[in-house]
This record gives structure tokens, sequence and C-alpha cells, in this order.
């Protein structure tokens, strides 16, 4: 590879974050709230977020890597894998409720990685269950139950 394309990758991928970031951005300020918060609202942390997002992508634009590469196959596999099971994780979150959909997607994720069954549903379920008591119980985030339950209860 010539020494004038390798920083091709960092600045497509600089360019596909600043594309990300604006699109935070946007559904950030678009985000209605039926209540007032104070001082700062829910908008400014996926704002800060993609203000620093985009600052960190400019420099992959203007100032790439000399050793950047496209990943080999396998990689480049694996990693679409995990971003369809985030999008996964992201459509049944709601549907199947926060600690059945966690366990699901960390059990797939340890599998992808290489784990043997049990130990990627052991994993799973023990992420599932130690992340729902710490965001229900240490921070107080009410996480869905899943649309399932509901019918059940």
């Amino acid at each position: 590879m010539s020494t004038s394309t390798k920083p091709v990758a960092d600045r497509l991928l600089g360019i596909c974050l600043i594309g990300l970031a604006a699109f935070v951005a946007v559904q950030a300020i678009n985000l209605e709230v039926p209540f007032s918060y104070e001082p700062v609202g829910p908008k400014a942390f996926p704002l800060g977020l993609s203000v620093l997002l985009a600052g960190l992508s400019l420099t992959l634009v203007f100032k790439p890597g000399t050793d950047g590469h496209w990943p080999h196959r396998a990689l480049a596999l694996k990693l679409l894998l995990v971003l369809g099971l985030l999008l996964v994780y992201a459509m049944l979150f709601t549907r199947l409720g926060f600690m059945p959909t966690s366990l699901l997607v960390v059990a797939a994720l340890a599998r992808l990685f290489g784990a043997a069954w049990s130990k990627a549903l052991i994993t799973g379920a023990l992420m599932a269950v130690g992340s729902y008591f710490l965001f229900t119980a240490g921070l107080g985030i009410v996480l869905p139950t899943g649309y399932w339950l509901d019918a059940i209860i």
C-alpha cells in the first residue's frame, strides 16, 4: 500500500463520525421533554458528546495516522456482527425488557469472541442482573420490563 493511500481509512472514518455527531446533535436538539430540568436538561449530555465526537473526528480528517489500514475480512465481519447485535439490542430493549435482552446480547457477544456456551450464558446472566441492580438501585433509573411481562401480569 502506498503512503498516499494509508490515511484514507482514518479520513473516511473521521467523516463518518462527523456525520454521526451531527445526527446525534440534531436528535438532541429536537428532544422534547414534558418537564423542566435545572440547571441542565437531558439535551446537554448528548450535545456535549456530539461536540466532543466531532472535534476528535476532525483530528482524524486533518491529521490521520501514518499506519492506518483497513481491517482484515474476519475482523471486519466481527465488527459488523457487533454492530448488528447492538442494533438488535436497541430494537428489542423495550419489547423484551432490559434483563432478557441484555442476557441474550451479552451472551451472543461472548460467543462471537470465542467463549463457550456455558461461559457466555453465565456472563450474560451476571451482566444483566448486575447492571440491572446498578441502574435501578444505584442510580435510580427505571428500566423496561418488556411488553411480554405486561401480558402475563
